[in-house]
């Protein structure tokens, strides 16, 4: 008997394939018919996400479980809208520039909403609407971008191990080892496993 039990996480967090339009970013770009991606789907590019208390994040059990876990022992809190960041619409350009990082990307919605766009193993787009109460872990190495939706703000807290590193690594940069290693881990592997059952 398939379980009926929501997962939580539908709430704050919702994944689709993105069509080829090329109209404003922060129109949502769904395919048509729509083509939703699951979690799980998420977590095999490496792509990690909570629900989480928004209004009570500083005292969270959850959220403190999972920095102790990661080790994430930076933490700053970062709001993304035309009167809040300088140089808005530069950065929101540079946001929007497909990417890697050397280091995850952790990012939490304390208030607002945004997307992640992240790409799948066929290097198609994958936009991932994170809203209040929703927690995000980009694996090191993994192509992505940001943008704003339609409502213009976003407050997210950001997480890092150690002092932070913010550098964006913009496509192409295979060469880097964090990319490397993140193709190891979560392409080739797939690719393999998929050979041997289907030879199976």
């Amino acid at each position: 008997m398939v379980s009926s039990v929501k997962d939580p996480r539908e709430e704050v967090l919702q994944a689709w394939y993105m069509d080829d339009s090329d109209e404003d970013q922060r129109l949502p770009h769904h395919k048509e018919p729509k083509e939703f991606v699951s979690f799980d789907q998420l977590a095999e590019l490496g792509v990690l996400s909570w629900k989480l208390d928004a209004d009570n994040y500083e005292t969270d059990p959850e959220l403190k479980k999972i920095r102790e876990e990661r080790g994430y022992t930076y933490m700053d809190v970062c709001e993304v809208c035309p009167e809040k960041l300088p140089n808005y619409e530069q950065k929101i350009k540079s946001f929007f520039e497909e990417h890697l990082h050397t280091d995850e990307e952790i990012r939490f919605c304390a208030a607002g909403s945004g997307y992640f766009d992240v790409r799948d193993r066929n290097d198609a787009w994958i936009r991932v609407w994170v809203k209040k109460g929703g927690m995000i872990i980009l694996p090191a190495g993994i192509y992505h971008r940001f943008t704003l939706d339609e409502s213009n703000y976003i407050k997210a807290l950001r997480f890092f191990v150690g002092e932070p590193v913010w550098t964006p690594h913009n496509r192409p940069n295979d060469h880097l080892p964090a990319r490397q290693q993140y193709l190891k881990d979560f392409v080739e592997n797939d690719v393999a496993n998929h050979a041997v059952n289907a030879a199976a």
